[in-house]
């Protein structure tokens, strides 16, 4: 049924609140908000540039790359903390960042997707060079035939211009695709544009209240496998 299964990165392969012990460590009784606050306002930054010029010529002209948006959004988190925002914390957290831990099953998942024949790939907000860093750091090169960035055409998820990129790489169906993510709101955008969806709930979510419901869902990655068996 499907030719290539697509998996958004952060969230999704990468756990981004693993950075929250790195952040207990280096702000004590605060990893926990700081890995919180500054994913909300990563994702908030990238959604109050694609709504604020959505048909910007060449992509939007407010458009910044995802590490800028990342570590903008990292600062805003500890200034609203009343934490330290400068110096050698904020290096040492967006260094971890670009190396953030993967889940456990992920290898053995893309590895399985491999020996069936089927093609994989990312597509992300992140910037080529941090979506590079975390892959190579969880050793996925092998088992992915694109990494995609939206950089590509300067508009974030859920722009439909970021999903259209699967098909630039994979030209086919849309019904041949399955889009995988944890991010509900990723899995709405992905089902508005045409795309099959898997939405991996993790933390025993509920789904969004609006949009397309996910066409499958499970707790982990290896629910991906039973659906595509």
């Amino acid at each position: 049924m499907y030719r290539v299964i697509v998996f958004d990165a952060y969230g999704t392969l990468f756990d981004v609140y693993s950075i929250a012990a790195l952040a207990e460590r280096l702000y004590p009784g605060h990893g926990a908000a700081v890995s919180t606050l500054w994913r909300d306002k990563q994702i908030e930054y990238s959604r109050l540039i694609s709504m604020s010029d959505p048909h910007g010529v060449g992509g939007s002209r407010l458009y910044q790359p995802f590490w800028e948006l990342t570590r903008s959004a990292l600062a805003y988190a500890l200034k609203r903390l009343k934490l330290d925002a400068a110096g050698p914390n904020v290096d040492a957290l967006m260094d971890q960042y670009a190396r953030l831990r993967a889940f456990p099953e992920n290898l053995q998942v893309l590895q399985a997707l491999k020996l069936m024949g089927l093609k994989t790939a990312i597509l992300s907000n992140g910037s080529p060079d941090m979506l590079a860093s975390a892959v190579a750091s969880a050793g996925m090169h092998g088992y992915l035939d694109q990494v995609i960035s939206v950089d590509e055409v300067r508009h974030f998820k859920t722009m439909p211009e970021s999903y259209a990129l699967v098909q630039r790489y994979f030209p086919g169906a849309r019904q041949e695709v399955l889009f995988v993510s944890s991010n509900a709101w990723d899995a709405v955008g992905a089902g508005w544009f045409g795309f099959d969806t898997f939405w991996v709930n993790r933390a025993d979510a509920p789904f969004e209240e609006i949009g397309p419901r996910p066409t499958h869902s499970g707790v982990d990655l290896r629910h991906v496998l039973e659906v595509v068996r």
